[in-house]
């Protein structure tokens, strides 16, 4: 069985047509914008609301590095 058809804690990823991490390797996407695909596409399945957040976090964080560096 390979890594993408086991999932340690729960189904969230798994029953995905694409999960996250497919996605996110396939484009060579950043960390942090990887965060924000993961906790958007679980949110309903996983955390709820609180993932959401985790997400704007993540958004937060690049608005504020890009600030930074180009304002």
């Amino acid at each position: 069985m390979s890594a993408l058809e086991t999932q340690e804690g729960g189904s969230h990823y798994k029953d995905l047509k694409i999960q996250p991490i497919e996605f996110i390797h396939a484009n060579g996407i950043p960390f942090a914008e990887g965060s924000v695909i993961k906790y958007v596409t679980r949110w309903r399945n996983k955390n709820g609301v609180a993932d959401l957040k985790k997400a704007r976090h993540f958004i937060d964080l690049l608005i504020e590095l890009e600030e930074k560096a180009h304002g």
